[in-house]
């Protein structure tokens, strides 16, 4: 009898500790719909900067007399650099003065941003647009995450950032057939007008609509003590460490596509103008696993959901380089669309849940560890997309090669992570007995 009390206090005491880590503090006050369509659009902006200028990139090139794809690369990655940069001033900002301030300093930088690029009369000064567009839009894409936590945990989190992605690569998408119609309309500079208009309405929408999520009881100091503390917490929670690591290595190789697709579509394939046609038609695999991931999730888990399309990314990048070998990697279009739709419908399902894993535990600190997740995976995806787009050189097989051991990497974080998860559990059930 003693013995059963024991282990029914020890199970008591591990739900405890496991309902803190996932509970939430603040309630939804708008509709459900209109909830996820602001915070798609919000995270949106980040995928139509990549995405809407990659028809440029050949006028852009001739203009300041950089054509190489390396140089041209910069375009995506300097943006990337500011993003990952500037997730790391947000996230703690945004825990002291709360989440809707946080978006709306970023919103400011961002259009600033576009304002430079806008005017550019150089390629550095473009860049340094990019930089600023890159550093400004990271306050509402991390913040946004920080905020849905506020708000949910677990599953429930899961598949609202299942249906949040599934807008968020549905509208991009569509971004390079708008920015290449912006450009035979009115010049190429005119893409940088419309991420000005697209944020100023979802500005003014999130000020006038969504409440704050984070209560003054709640907010934390930025300073060296609280900043120390929190990221303590965030690189000794397994989940927290172990998929923010992870998840940089799922987004390095889609990172590396976004940067070398203008070349990949238009100049190996000579695709010309139908290059954003060929670009939405893999992007929609994207967005069709997030919705699919949001009834998925409930039923399978995250944890699940992660291992299985793993397995089958490693299956599918290995089979791809066997049969487009004989090719030269450079296989025929409508090969390429039958191997990259699934190699992206599963990359699709790990985006949401990974992120969520890695926030499952920390909603205490949710905008410092929106911030490091956010950093840090940006960070290792953007130095895989910059190396492997080194030796880009045309065909798909630096594209295949990061994919598969990029997944064979998270794999093994993944198993590690788990393990190293249960073993803390078991730690602490054992302690409390």
């Amino acid at each position: 009898m003693t013995e059963q009390n024991g282990l029914h206090s020890a199970g008591a005491a591990a739900n405890q500790n496991r309902s803190a880590r996932t509970a939430h503090f603040a309630e939804p006050n708008m509709p459900f719909a209109e909830f996820i369509v602001l915070m798609a659009l919000l995270m949106s902006l980040a995928a139509l900067c990549t995405d809407s200028i990659m028809p440029a990139f050949g006028v852009i090139g001739e203009e300041f007399g950089h054509n190489t794809p390396q140089e041209l690369q910069k375009i995506i990655t300097i943006f990337f650099a500011g993003l990952a940069i500037g997730q790391l001033i947000y996230g703690p900002l945004s825990d002291q003065i709360g989440r809707k301030s946080g978006m709306f300093i970023g919103l400011v930088i961002f259009i600033i941003g576009n304002l430079i690029s806008w005017f550019s009369t150089s390629f550095e000064m473009l860049l340094l647009g990019r930089f600023l567009q890159g550093f400004g839009v990271a306050g509402p894409r991390i913040v946004m995450i920080a905020l849905i936590r506020d708000l949910y945990a677990g599953r429930e989190m899961a598949r609202i950032m299942s249906f949040v992605m599934g807008l968020f690569i549905f509208v991009p998408a569509l971004a390079p057939i708008t920015g290449q119609t912006i450009m035979a309309i009115s010049g190429w500079r005119s893409v940088f007008f419309s991420f000005i208009l697209l944020s100023s309405i979802g500005g003014i929408w999130l000020a006038i609509r969504q409440n704050e999520t984070l209560h003054a009881s709640r907010r934390i100091r930025v300073t060296p003590t609280n900043l120390w503390r929190g990221t303590k917490i965030i690189f000794t929670t397994p989940s927290c460490l172990g998929y923010m690591v992870a998840v940089g290595f799922v987004q390095g190789p889609f990172m590396l596509y976004l940067s070398t697709a203008q070349h990949l579509f238009q100049s190996t394939y000579g695709l010309g103008t139908l290059f954003p046609y060929a670009f939405a038609g893999l992007a929609i695999s994207l967005g069709f696993a997030s919705f699919m991931n949001s009834k998925l999730v409930l039923r399978f888990g995250m944890r699940y959901l992660v291992r299985r399309a793993l397995v089958a990314i490693i299956f599918i990048s290995a089979l791809t380089l066997a049969c487009t070998m004989p090719f030269d990697f450079i296989p025929d279009l409508w090969m390429l669309f039958l191997f990259f739709s699934p190699l992206f419908f599963c990359t699709g399902l790990l985006f949401g849940n990974m992120n969520t894993l890695a926030m499952e535990e920390v909603g205490n600190v949710a905008g410092l560890a929106s911030a490091w997740v956010g950093a840090i995976s940006t960070l290792i995806a953007m130095t895989i997309a910059t190396l492997m787009g080194q030796i880009y050189d045309g065909s798909i097989l630096a594209l295949l090669g990061s994919f598969l051991f990029g997944a064979i990497i998270t794999m093994f974080l993944t198993v590690f992570t788990e393990r190293w998860r249960d073993r803390r559990d078991s730690e602490q059930s054992a302690t409390a007995q």
